[in-house]
């Protein structure tokens, strides 16, 4: 286990972020409105030099930054890729973000890498292999690093642990601390036909590092049941924002990302969204 007060961890602030893209580089400098901090994916900047680390340097000197993986496969069965972990080590040693964060789900099978975030059976075998892996990567990496929650299509019958239990206890053993995306909360309780209140009551808020918010797509299982797909590639749903004012309310603010990762709007419907939560956070605290 990683001593997290070994590592001077730099927290985020509790205000908005964005998904950093370079096509809004000039407009976060000139004019960040409501965000505070920025997010990037890790895969995505472990290249050498270039423009994209050039300006990604230069609002390093600006902005908080949180380095989100999505290419570990924390919650795969085989080995973690020593090469991505040097290639990730890097880029957190230069960079120095506040925040790093992975996915609870795996993406790779022995020499194959899928192009997706799969969902995993809430075992004891799984909690193991899952800890095993953080326990590596907050070594590898020298910081602590946030796990998470996935969104649903499906629910694994083996599963003998609850998914808010699961992270706890991962938590625990590891010292790792948790990312609450709260779309994923809405859209495995619609597709699993469970209740997202109680989700979050269960919930262990005081391990949250960082709530991520997205949109997401509706269409049809084939029974022509309403099935949710994690698309980040719209505004945020009313519910979603419904659910993540239940959130800060029983958590108070806490550092609020806005993902948009297709079909990518203008600065200024971002910044919208952003401006969004920031009311919420306000509304809260008053």
């Amino acid at each position: 286990m990683l001593d997290a007060s070994s590592h001077k961890f730099d927290r985020l602030p509790d205000t908005p972020g964005v998904g950093y893209k370079p096509q809004h580089f000039s407009d976060i400098m000139e004019a960040p409105g409501s965000v505070g901090w920025l997010e990037i994916h890790a895969e995505n900047y472990m290249g050498a030099g270039g423009r994209p680390l050039a300006q990604l340097r230069h609002l390093a000197e600006r902005f908080a930054f949180s380095v989100h993986g999505v290419g570990l496969s924390i919650g795969g069965e085989g080995p973690l890729d020593p090469d991505h972990l040097a290639r990730l080590k890097h880029l957190v040693s230069w960079l120095n973000p506040a925040s790093f964060s992975e996915h609870l789900a795996w993406s790779t099978h022995e020499s194959a890498f899928l192009n997706d975030l799969l969902p995993l059976p809430y075992t004891e075998a799984t909690l193991t292999r899952v800890a095993d892996h953080i326990d590596q990567v907050q070594e590898v990496v020298g910081r602590r690093m946030l796990l998470e929650n996935p969104s649903s299509y499906l629910a694994f019958a083996e599963s003998t642990l609850a998914e808010t239990e699961f992270l706890r206890e991962v938590a625990r053993r590891t010292g790792c601390g948790l990312l609450l995306d709260v779309n994923n909360v809405f859209i495995s309780a619609t597709n699993l036909g469970s209740d997202p209140i109680s989700y979050i009551n269960a919930f262990p808020l005081d391990l949250v590092g960082e709530i991520h918010l997205a949109g997401h797509d509706e269409d049809e299982d084939d029974h022509g049941a309403l099935l949710l797909i994690d698309s980040h590639g719209r505004e945020v749903a009313e519910p979603v924002w419904a659910l993540y004012e239940h959130v800060i309310r029983k958590s108070g603010p806490l550092p609020s990302l806005i993902e948009w990762d297709n079909d990518v709007p203008d600065w200024a419907v971002l910044e919208a969204e952003a401006a969004r939560a920031a009311r919420v956070m306000e509304t809260v605290a008053s």
